[in-house]
């Protein structure tokens, strides 16, 4: 092989290990996002909160889970619990809704009040930062996203406590005992 070949590889892999690294190694409130209506924002905006961080659907059977989503953010919102909606369409096609149309059904089949975000993808090719940092090999939960409704719950200080699986209801007792723990720690 062309030495000037190897050398070029060895630079994209570095770069690309790199640039991985540096996706893994931000901090969650640092990752850039935009909000349901295309803002751009971030997780400082929560800083100091306790975050339920959900990847959710609209067509999915666990779609039903927004009922319990909504209720632990009315219950624990004024303690400090930010539940946080991250619209995926990447399992069966059941989030292929816009913007528009993702806040329609969760406002009035659901009466969703805690924050949506823009749509995104959870697993690769196409992961979003967030969900690199949430899942990737440094994470403290590392792995791909099983299906909708999977949620990772986030201490006041940042740090990811624990994660739970799509199937896990919300209001189970494990999750309610997390959130409360969390909400104590100070």
């Amino acid at each position: 092989m062309n030495r000037s070949l190897i050398t070029s590889l060895i630079r994209v892999v570095a770069l690309a290990a790199t640039t991985f690294t540096m996706i893994a190694s931000t901090p969650l409130q640092e990752v850039k996002l935009k909000d349901i209506d295309g803002k751009d924002t971030s997780l400082k905006a929560y800083s100091g909160k306790v975050l339920l961080v959900v990847n959710v659907a609209s067509q999915c059977g666990l779609t039903p889970q927004y009922k319990q989503l909504e209720a632990l953010y009315k219950k624990y919102h004024g303690q400090g619990l930010e539940v946080l909606g991250f619209p995926c369409n990447q399992f069966g096609a059941q989030e292929p809704g816009t913007a528009d149309e993702i806040k329609s059904f969760c406002s009035t089949k659901y009466s969703v009040s805690f924050p949506l975000f823009a749509k995104l993808n959870v697993n690769p090719p196409e992961q979003h930062p967030l969900y690199s940092v949430l899942t990737g090999k440094e994470a403290a939960f590392p792995g791909p996203i099983e299906w909708n409704f999977g949620k990772f719950l986030v201490g006041r200080d940042g740090k990811v406590l624990h994660r739970f699986s799509p199937r896990t209801q919300p209001d189970a007792t494990e999750v309610v005992a997390a959130i409360e723990a969390a909400l104590k720690a100070k």
